[in-house]
């Protein structure tokens, strides 16, 4: 269910936005992404794991506060980063 250390190593060097960069909204949401496609698969075959959908439900939440603060703060970073992501279909 969770990501491995070094696909989450992976994520952050492709989504960073300087070398040392590990906590930016991009970073972020780019792991809580994956965390959540890892789960959302999980919950496929284990529909009554209600616990794991509740943990689904607060990731969603987490994501969509950083997307908006992204929008807020900084236009052409939310729309680069949602297009790298395949979000807003």
């Amino acid at each position: 269910m969770s990501i491995t250390a070094e696909r989450k190593q992976t994520l952050i060097k492709d989504f960073a936005t300087s070398p040392n960069d590990t906590g930016s909204p991009e970073v972020q949401v780019a792991i809580l992404s994956e965390r959540i496609a890892n789960l959302t698969e999980h919950l496929k075959t284990h529909q009554k794991d209600y616990a794991s959908r509740r943990g689904l439900l607060m990731m969603v939440g987490q994501r969509r506060r950083l997307l908006d603060y992204l929008k807020r703060s900084d236009q052409n970073r939310y729309q680069k980063l949602i297009d790298r992501l395949g979000l807003r279909r």
